[in-house]
């Protein structure tokens, strides 16, 4: 399974999430610009000791993500803008599950281009966004839980 954020920006985010790929054998791509840098000594803390069990990689740009992991049918783009729920999709093993940056999401030109593929964690109207970090749990675990909690191996 793959967790890509595009341009993250706050390190203790990107480290529990980090955390989460590293429970599950999810690889973790990052699209720069990234908020901090990899060495930021709070993504280490919030990623304890487990740096060494996540399979990271870092792209300059959006497009060299596509190149490398091409772009198949199940990419899933997530967003409070969107009326298909999370629950809906059908995960795999080799799923890619798109996150935007904390403080405004994935683009809006992302979104249009990929409008099919984007779906929703519900919440109260008056509540903007998740943190980022709980918001890639609920939906790694979802997928795990639809593959029957089979450990995933990393790619």
């Amino acid at each position: 399974m793959h967790v890509v954020l595009v341009e993250p920006e706050i390190p203790p985010n990107t480290g529990n999430i980090a955390r989460t790929c590293a429970a599950t054998g999810s690889c973790l791509h990052l699209v720069e610009p990234l908020g901090f840098s990899v060495s930021d000594r709070y993504l280490r803390r919030a990623g304890l000791d487990y740096w060494e069990f996540v399979h990271v990689r870092i792209y300059p740009e959006w497009k060299d993500l596509v190149e490398t992991l091409g772009h198949p049918e199940n990419w899933y783009y997530f967003t409070s803008h969107s009326s298909r729920l999370y629950s809906e999709a059908c995960y795999t093993q080799d799923s890619v599950l798109v996150f935007g940056k904390e403080s405004t999401g994935l683009r809006k030109e992302l979104l249009e281009s990929y409008s099919e593929s984007t779906y929703v964690i519900p919440m109260k109207r008056e509540i903007r966004s998740l943190n980022l970090s709980n918001a890639v749990a609920i939906v790694v675990y979802e997928a795990m839980r639809q593959q029957d909690f089979r450990p995933i191996e990393p790619s």
